[in-house]
């Protein structure tokens, strides 16, 4: 049997930039710090909230570096090092992988999809080249592809092949994978609106947004459901609805960047293609960090 990489919630954390657009490694410490301080399980780094689209190479390698010394082992690190390059994607999970990354997480290609023959291929291959474990990442709404459940059947039996990130919002594809796969893939959510029904599945937690600005009540969330308080989870889940869903009012960084900002933990700054927050979004964005008490 596969070990669980992490149970519980994973923050998926920005990647915080001055006005220049430079990363901003004092900011990526405070938020380090506030994810250890409210209880995260794990820590997702360079992901699609990381903004990993728009950074070089080296950036790419120097926050995920970065991250691993910071966070010293206190709790796992994930490096996402996905690429629709399966070579690239190759380099950057060795480099990752020398780091002293806990784990892998790896989307499927984008732009120039594949097909599911190819996708087995381009997560063997990867898998093949490294020692640590790998993360599949299924978020169609993003790349224009699904991995389906007889394609992660064949790649849940690869020894370095320990989970998924289901983001695809198919509920039901993700009972006939925690079916068909069993003990073989841990399945995690990739939304934060779905984490009780998936851990329902069995699922083993959440990849989480919102836990950049509520990190302690995302926790609590899947505690209180791994501790037989189903119906406490429950109401977590729907007290949190609102907020989850207002960190994608517009596209992901951009509202959760602006709360950080608010919140006092890093500027609001994105890369283009991404721009801020207009100011309609920005007030309902208030509003509901208010109702929270994460802002005054």
């Amino acid at each position: 049997m596969k070990k669980t990489i992490f149970k519980g919630s994973a923050t998926a954390i920005v990647t915080p930039m001055d006005k220049k657009g430079n990363v901003d490694f004092k900011s990526l410490k405070n938020i380090l710090d506030f994810q250890l301080k409210n209880d995260t399980d794990a820590i997702v780094v360079t992901a699609t909230t990381g903004e990993n689209a728009t950074l070089d190479d080296n950036e790419h390698l120097s926050v995920i570096k970065y991250t691993i010394d910071y966070i010293n082992k206190r709790v796992p690190v994930i490096a996402s090092t996905g690429s629709n390059n399966t070579a690239h994607a190759i380099f950057m999970s060795k480099e990752a992988e020398q780091m002293g990354a806990d784990a892998l997480l790896q989307v499927t290609p984008y732009y120039n999809k594949t097909s599911q023959a190819g996708l087995i291929s381009h997560f063997t291959t990867i898998g093949n080249s490294i020692n640590i474990p790998m993360i599949l990442y299924n978020v169609s709404s993003r790349t224009g592809m699904s991995i389906t459940p007889e394609t992660y059947l064949e790649l849940s039996k690869h020894h370095n092949i320990y989970a998924t990130k289901e983001a695809s919002g198919d509920i039901s594809l993700i009972a006939k994978v925690a079916a068909l796969c069993g003990d073989n893939l841990t399945i995690y959510s990739g939304n934060d609106d779905q984490t009780l029904p998936i851990l329902s599945l069995g699922g083993k937690g959440v990849i989480s947004v919102l836990g950049n600005i509520m990190p302690k009540e995302v926790h609590n969330m899947c505690m209180y459901y791994f501790s037989g308080m189903v119906e406490e989870s429950m109401n977590l889940q729907l007290e949190l609805l609102d907020i989850m869903n207002t960190m994608f009012c517009d596209i992901n960084p951009i509202p959760v960047k602006t709360a950080l900002g608010l919140m006092g933990l890093c500027e609001p700054n994105c890369r283009l293609p991404l721009v801020s927050l207009n100011k309609k979004n920005k007030n309902e964005l208030k509003k509901v960090m208010l109702k929270h008490q994460l802002i005054k």
